[in-house]
């Protein structure tokens, strides 16, 4: 077995759009009563649908009034997408680089719809061979989904894959499809991370060799 495909979260692995998204959840369950802090954010509605986050909060709602909170949710966020704009992680582009001229496929994925807006704002659309957002799933993490479809795009085995998560949910999701999987802590809470293979703060951390090393 060796290392053939690299599939990259979206949100807090290539772009910075996390104070983006806990600004914009923080604010549309503070209409409806509900407080939510940023532990809230990383366990429970982090790297899921907008949907699923919601109903995961707003318990008491029907599901009109929950597709009614997620449109809200999804106005405030581009909001403050215009305002603020999207940083990226530089380290990241260097390793999806080095991927690309070693000859490892690569995909991105994110159960946000926004994940072709913001390749498009960002100049990485043409980093990735297989791209899939929200729009393309039925089941969101820690559901394996996402990730398994991204492999099959790509014609490759899940088992020759490698995952890049910053999201509890999403680390799980990858191990549920049987991938090596790199988390990445940003927040200093390695015990979000339990289930990845290698924890890193940063993909700056991260050398082709050390993971190659996962399939040996």
């Amino acid at each position: 077995m060796e290392f053939k495909a690299a599939i990259f979260d979206l949100d807090g692995v290539i772009v910075d759009t996390v104070p983006l998204h806990f600004k914009a959840w923080k604010r549309m369950f503070n209409d409806y009563g509900k407080e939510f802090d940023f532990d809230a954010y990383k366990q429970k509605v982090d790297g899921i649908p907008r949907i699923d986050g919601c109903r995961a909060i707003l318990t008491d709602l029907s599901e009109e009034k929950i597709t009614e909170a997620s449109d809200k949710k999804q106005g405030y966020y581009m909001q403050y997408l215009r305002e603020d704009g999207v940083k990226v992680y530089d380290t990241t582009v260097s390793l999806i680089q080095e991927f690309l001229t070693s000859g490892i496929h690569t995909a991105v994925v994110s159960s946000s719809k926004n994940l072709h807006l913001i390749l498009e704002k960002t100049g990485l659309t043409d980093k990735f061979e297989v791209k899939l957002s929200g729009s393309d799933i039925t089941k969101g993490k820690p559901d394996p989904q996402i990730f398994l479809m991204a492999a099959e795009k790509l014609n490759i085995a899940p088992e020759e894959s490698v995952v890049f998560e910053d999201a509890t949910l999403g680390v799980e999701g990858a191990k549920r499809a049987n991938m090596h999987c790199v988390g990445i802590d940003r927040t200093n809470r390695p015990d979000l991370f339990k289930k990845a293979d290698i924890i890193v703060k940063d993909l700056g951390e991260i050398e082709l060799i050390r993971l190659q090393s996962l399939f040996s």
